[in-house]
């Protein structure tokens, strides 16, 4: 990165957000075997493999450099200090060094900030566990990335042979940063070549002004004019569509039967939405995803409904444990992607989604199948909103990232969330991973369990990342909340055996019953 580059409004708005109880970076808790007769030193041989790929992921170098005054999103820019010893750390877990006090590790690793003044990621080694196991945690900040992006990386540092890959390196291009008053003589021309010609929609969506790319207060001041009048054109291009999506919310607003959905998007109350601490609890698990999958095809749906549908039957089992289970469904978040096939851009293209988990039925066939039905009303619902995305993803107003901080910060001291209406009462995100085994250093990954984000109102995240032929599911919880996350992760096989069992042919259920 060899010159600097404004986050985007959903980028920056992780950094706003921030507050000590609530950080905004996402991970994973990998966990490698070392190979037989094994004599090296993982932990150099690994900081080392990175140092020497570091320029395939340019955002590994780059540090934040914030506008005067907090008055624009910062900038990313190249850290002319990155020192990778400040990055790469050795750990070790007390005795009996196993994945459960891994786990406990993690969660407590992941309550803390990272630190702004450096590129905003971590990575820690745990060479001492038991079986000739290996512990990776790794940390990166949210606005650097979303999980598609996260998953490109992974393919972009793991190797898929135990035979390391060479990457060659490319020759840096300088820019010399624009000066305003250079720019400001090619803008009439940029307009007037505009105007020259009938308004095409597409040109106006892809109409760009030059920005001076300097962090002193006139050049921001310079390049917020460029973006307004950028913006201004490319609004103009999107009319028709803005339009048109408008009249499909309108319509599927005004529609009885989608009145009907949008009641059972309403998210009961429960001991998950409340304020969270700043200490966190971890737990991972798989299960098979040839198994997942061929459930999916036999109730109908997607692998997603059957992940919500295991995540409903273990907030059910879990909820009526603790006496709290509501008698309305409970609800999920559900990030949907925007990124586009082969896109891996260290950046966020993601919204969101509210989807029904039918925990208020107890038989896990019509549970699924519930789902499955809801969720594709959900994404109906949405759908609208999704051509908006783009265009509502990056609106910029000067002041904003002041007032946005302080905002997060009186909502976080305030304890709102424990009296609003929660919007949603888990989030629950699936990312597709790899299928092939990978490698780090010679160094087969066993398992990357998703470590993600827990937020005020929304004290549990469940993420799931697929990798080989297993689903493996992250927990991460505000741990005054849910202090023994790993009692949900526990539950997981068990709904997986129901759920198997619903769709069983019936000899085979006659069988397991006797």
């Amino acid at each position: 990165m060899s010159h600097a580059k404004k986050l985007s409004s959903m980028d920056a708005s992780f950094l706003y957000l921030e507050t000590p109880e609530m950080p905004m970076h996402v991970g994973s808790m990998a966990i490698f075997k070392l190979p037989e007769g094994y004599k090296g030193n993982f932990f150099e041989d690994f900081k080392k493999m990175i140092a020497d790929r570091i320029h395939v992921a340019p955002i590994l170098k780059a540090r934040l450099e914030k506008a005067p005054l907090d008055i624009d999103n910062p900038s990313w820019v190249e850290d002319d200090q990155f020192d990778i010893n400040r990055h790469i750390f050795r750990a070790s877990l007390p005795a009996p060094a196993n994945r459960v006090i891994l786990e406990q590790t993690v969660g407590w690793m992941h309550a803390k900030l990272l630190n702004r003044a450096r590129p905003l990621w971590e990575f820690y080694v745990f060479e001492n566990m038991a079986n000739n196991e290996v512990g990776l945690y790794s940390k990166m900040h949210h606005a650097c990335i979303d999980g598609g992006a996260g998953a490109a990386l992974t393919n972009m540092i793991y190797d898929i042979t135990p035979v390391p890959r060479e990457f060659p390196k490319v020759a840096a291009v300088n820019r010399p940063a624009n000066e305003p008053r250079d720019i400001a003589t090619n803008i009439l021309d940029s307009y007037s070549q505009l105007w020259r010609q009938p308004l095409d929609a597409t040109k106006a969506k892809s109409f760009d002004l030059p920005r001076s790319g300097k962090s002193d207060l006139g050049s921001i001041l310079f390049d917020n004019a460029m973006y307004q009048l950028e913006a201004g054109m490319r609004m103009l291009g999107n009319v028709p569509d803005t339009v048109k999506s408008v009249r499909d919310m309108v319509a599927k607003i005004s529609d009885p039967k989608s009145r009907d959905n949008i009641a059972k998007m309403v998210s009961p109350s429960t001991m998950l939405n409340k304020s969270i601490s700043s200490e966190r609890s971890f737990a991972g698990v798989s299960v098979s995803l040839p198994e997942a999958k061929a459930l999916a095809k036999a109730a109908g749906g997607k692998l997603n409904d059957v992940v919500m549908a295991l995540s409903s039957g273990v907030l059910r089992r879990y909820l009526l444990e603790q006496g709290g289970l509501p008698s309305r469904s409970l609800t999920a978040a559900v990030p949907i992607s925007l990124r586009e096939e082969g896109n891996t851009d260290a950046n966020n293209q993601v919204f969101g989604m509210i989807c029904s988990l039918a925990s208020d039925v107890e038989d896990p066939r019509a549970r699924l199948e519930a789902i499955i039905s809801q969720s594709a009303k959900s994404k109906e619902m949405s759908h609208p909103m999704r051509a908006l995305m783009p265009s509502i993803s990056n609106i910029s107003m000067l002041g904003a990232p002041m007032l946005i901080q302080v905002l997060a910060l009186l909502y976080s001291r305030s304890n709102l969330s424990d009296v609003l209406p929660p919007a949603a009462n888990v989030t629950i995100s699936n990312v597709p991973g790899p299928r092939q085994t990978l490698y780090a250093v010679g160094a087969e990954l066993l398992h990357i369990f998703p470590v993600s984000i827990s937020t005020h109102g929304l004290a549990l995240n469940i993420t799931v990342q697929s990798y080989r032929d297993q689903l493996d599911f992250g927990f991460i919880a505000g741990a005054n909340i849910i202090p023994h996350v790993e009692k949900l992760a526990e539950m997981l096989p068990k709904e997986f055996e129901l759920l198997a069992a619903a769709y069983a042919p019936p000899e085979s259920r006659a069988s397991a019953a006797s």
